[in-house]
């Protein structure tokens, strides 16, 4: 045994071959911590000892084999830890960085070959070791990727050196800048990875291909030099690249999200350089990326989501016995586009599900799109025909409730009418066993108000899912007054099989969503009031980091659904959600106009030619607005911007001190999965700490005269007054 520590082992083979496990104890993945990265250090160092004993046959190191004793190879850092880093000293930051470029580089300079055995995901720092080494062979199953980029920054182990001299710059622009996780195939045909074979044979593979490379049927000394020499590229050759590279990555990474151009700024240099040099290069780099505000908010927003994922699995661990967590047989009721919608997720993600309808043509069009998604998943080679297939043949279309005597939990998604809900459902109670769980996927009505006819209102909670389903991540799952733990458990644990991200919010109109996202449209519709151009809205609140204008949102929502949902809202919070007369929204319900679904709401919709819907401007939709809209006028972007946002993060604070969420993270994690707010900003409370409650209420006191929903709360002002934020009070808290 070379070293036997507790997050890696490594024993030399009969063979001369010497084997490195990593195998993090008490940690379902390894990860890149300080305990790791520690004892690599010290295997390392054993390693290049024992290379020096050449001479004497029985201690003569031949190889060397990293492989994973887990599913995973290795995860990527963890920035649990190495969050810290990111406040150090720039000098300090970059010191700490070539701790870890001496560690992997002695791997890479190691007197014999090195072959890493990938067996699952090897992502961020799992994949810098893995490019580390002098042949990679990889797993079928398995994904690699350098995913920095999605935290606002980038590769700071080597991954930016090393990645373009073995696949060209090119590929490696888009593998980094893009941050996604590549398949084995592509990994093989972009030249990642030298060897794609099953699971069970991936160390087999390594042993064989480390050996042709120790008995000279391999050159890994010439490919050494290869990939550590300065790639050569005329000036007009390396013009042509970058400027294409910066034009493609540009319109996708928009103004704020600068690590995606940094790194191109930095491969641009460093292609060029001496392979010590190119490191420096790239760790200068790293460090100015790290300090940025938008890495902090998203590191914050990675943070959050592994808590938001922790809490989850935490309830359903703490509530329900091991038997009792798996949803074995799901329904829906409801067909059409989000029946079908939940089906194919259902099914998609193993647990076999009933769609009932009252009518056969619902429920053709609830296959039709359930069939439509899958052959989706075909077609961009994800899935294959027979999977397909078994997913579809999961889904049992029915018009009665025969089939339902097993179900351990069903999603009512019929209509946003209160009595048509209470009606299905009470009906749907009769039909299934004492211990299912009933849930509805009503956006805004009362959980605790729908229970009311129930039974078993105990088994009954909400289900929120965001249109499209197969795209949308958040689920909100929303405790009525007679919830129970065991129903909102079992309703979590459906939600994370299905592969979504559930968030337990407590019962009031809109739930958390929106009920915050009511108050942006009502700043909208006033706006629109005055004489605003909805296409200057539109274009002014993309540009500041929304993936669509609250205009084009209504017209995905759908203007009934919106209209409706309105009612709900100016209801149960008149104070702030009515308004006087009759607002753009109304007077397109009025008109039929309901957006996206027929094709006409604010734009008007065309096919593309992909079969998805084109927004088009038509000039008409001024006079049509007219009886709503006052004589135009401009207003500044920063009015804009201010009259949507002040509102919207109001009331995520309100939602706070009434209980809604629980936490900051909760509310931030579902605005983010739930209606796209910008990530780069954080989420809105943690937009609200960081520009400064004092400096935040002292804007909304400039709106003020346009009403309550742009008037901070008094906990808003008092935490103003004490300079206190929220998730500073949240972490004093916990």
């Amino acid at each position: 045994m070379i070293f036997d520590g507790q997050a890696i082992k490594a024993e030399q083979q009969p063979s001369g071959i010497a084997l490195v496990t990593l195998d993090l104890q008490g940690e379902s993945v390894n990860k890149f911590n300080r305990l790791t990265l520690t004892e690599l250090s010290e295997v390392v160092t054993k390693l290049h000892a024992l290379s020096i004993s050449k001479g004497t046959s029985d201690t003569a190191l031949k190889g060397v084999v990293f492989s994973s004793a887990k599913d995973v190879f290795v995860v990527g850092a963890d920035i649990t830890e190495f969050m810290s880093w990111f406040e150090l000293e720039d000098d300090v930051l970059a010191d700490n960085l070539r701790i870890t470029h001496k560690i992997f580089n002695e791997i890479a300079t190691l007197p014999c070959p090195t072959v890493v055995a990938i067996n699952g995901i090897a992502l961020g720092g799992g994949f810098e070791i893995a490019l580390a080494c002098d042949y990679r062979v990889m797993a079928e199953t398995a994904k690699v990727g350098l995913p920095e980029t999605q935290l606002g920054i980038y590769p700071g182990w080597g991954g930016t050196v090393r990645l373009p001299r073995i696949i060209g710059v090119d590929n490696a622009c888009e593998w980094i800048c893009g941050g996604g996780q590549k398949r084995a195939d592509v990994a093989l045909k972009d030249g990642a990875v030298d060897a794609v074979v099953p699971v069970n044979k991936v160390v087999e593979s390594a042993f064989h291909l480390v050996e042709q490379a120790a008995t000279g049927k391999l050159d890994y000394m010439a490919r050494r030099v290869e990939e550590t020499a300065p790639m050569v590229f005329s000036p007009i050759e390396k013009m042509m690249i970058f400027e294409s590279v910066r034009g493609v990555v540009g319109a996708k990474a928009g103004k704020h999200y600068p690590a995606p151009m940094a790194v191109i700024k930095s491969m641009e240099k460093s292609i060029s350089q001496p392979f010590e040099k190119a490191c420096e290069t790239e760790i200068a780099g790293f460090v100015k990326m790290a300090k940025t505000p938008v890495a902090k908010a998203l590191v914050n927003l990675f943070l959050s989501d592994q808590q938001i994922k922790k809490n989850a699995s935490t309830l359903i661990a703490n509530v329900l016995t091991p038997e009792n967590r798996k949803v074995k047989q799901a329904a829906v009721l409801g067909a059409g586009i989000m029946g079908g919608g939940v089906a194919y997720q259902s099914a998609s993600k193993g647990t076999p599900i009933i769609m009932k309808d009252i009518r056969q043509d619902a429920l053709d069009l609830g296959l039709s799109e359930a069939n439509k998604l899958f052959g989706g998943q075909v077609g961009r080679g994800r899935l294959t025909a027979e999977k397909a297939m078994l997913g579809l043949n999961s889904i049992v279309p029915v018009l009665s409730y025969g089939e339902f005597g097993n179900v351990d939990l069903v999603v009512e998604a019929v209509v946003e009418n209160m009595n048509v809900k209470k009606a299905v459902l009470a009906e749907t109670e009769n039909h299934i066993n004492d211990s299912a769980v009933l849930t509805s996927n009503t956006s805004t009505i009362s959980i605790t108000e729908l229970a009311t006819g129930l039974k078993r209102p105990e088994n009954f909670v909400g289900m929120h899912f965001f249109n499209p389903v197969h795209k949308m991540p958040l689920v909100e799952v929303i405790r009525g007054e007679k919830s129970s733990d065991v129903a909102v458990a079992k309703t979590v644990s459906y939600a994370q099989a299905m592969g979504k991200t559930p968030i337990v919010v407590n019962d009031c109109p809109g739930f958390l969503v929106n009920r915050v996202l009511f108050p942006y449209f009502g700043g909208f519709s006033a706006m629109m009031k005055e004489g605003a151009d909805f296409r200057a809205i539109d274009k002014v609140m993309e540009n500041f980091g929304w993936p669509m204008g609250p205009a084009y949102l209504l017209d995905v929502v759908g203007i009934d659904t919106a209209y409706h949902a309105d009612a709900v809202m100016a209801s149960g919070f008149p104070d702030r959600m009515q308004h006087e007369g009759t607002n753009v929204i109304d007077l397109l319900f009025s008109l039929e106009r309901f957006g996206q679904k027929n094709n006409k709401g604010f734009y008007v919709y065309e096919q593309d030619r992909k079969g998805r819907p084109k927004k088009i401007y038509q000039e008409e939709i001024e006079t049509i607005l007219a009886p709503a809209v006052a004589k135009k006028i401009e207003l500044t972007e920063d009015d804009i911007i201010a009259r949507l946002m002040i509102p919207l993060c109001i009331e995520t604070a309100r939602c706070l001190e009434d209980g809604i969420v629980s936490s900051p993270v909760e509310a931030d994690m579902g605005l983010i999965y739930g209606i796209g707010f910008p990530p780069y900003l954080g989420g809105a409370i943690y937009y609200l700490d960081q520009i400064g409650l004092a400096a935040f209420c002292e804007l909304a006191d400039t709106y003020k005269h346009l009403g309550k929903l742009y008037q901070p709360t008094k906990v808003m002002l008092s935490m103003a007054k004490n300079n206190e934020t929220y998730y500073g009070n949240a972490a004093s808290n916990s």
